[in-house]
């Protein structure tokens, strides 16, 4: 078997939304509840105003822009905050619809509930008689 450093050609089924910048990967745990999904996405220095969340073609898709609080007129600049972008393939079982999102201490919460026919339900047992 041969190795090649030239990409096989493949077929293209999600929405090419990648923007042409520097970005940063942000670091997210996902767990699942008994309702749902949850990801959790670290977001240091983003306010609520800079964030987009959207859903197009099964992809879930984070941007977020950190606020820069630094003056113009500096001698110097070292470092440049950097937007932050991920990217999740959603699967059929997740109810896009009711998809929330909340922002607390740089910390976001996106919570993807599951559909209705697929949340565990019990099932009450009776004594026929």
């Amino acid at each position: 078997m041969k190795e090649t450093t030239v990409p096989a050609p493949t077929e293209k089924n999600v929405p090419d939304t990648r923007e042409e910048t520097r970005t940063l990967k942000p670091p997210v745990d996902i767990f699942e509840t008994d309702t749902g999904l949850v990801v959790v996405a670290d977001l240091p220095g983003v306010d609520k105003d800079s964030i987009e969340v959207d859903v197009e073609k099964n992809i879930l898709t984070l941007k977020a822009c950190p606020a820069q609080n630094l003056k113009d007129d500096f001698l110097r600049q070292e470092y440049q905050l950097q937007p932050f972008f991920r990217q999740f393939q959603l699967s059929e079982r997740v109810d896009q619809a009711g998809i929330s999102a909340e922002m607390k201490y740089g910390v976001l919460s996106i919570h993807l509930p599951k559909v209705k026919e697929q949340q565990p339900r019990k099932i009450d047992v009776t004594v026929a008689q």
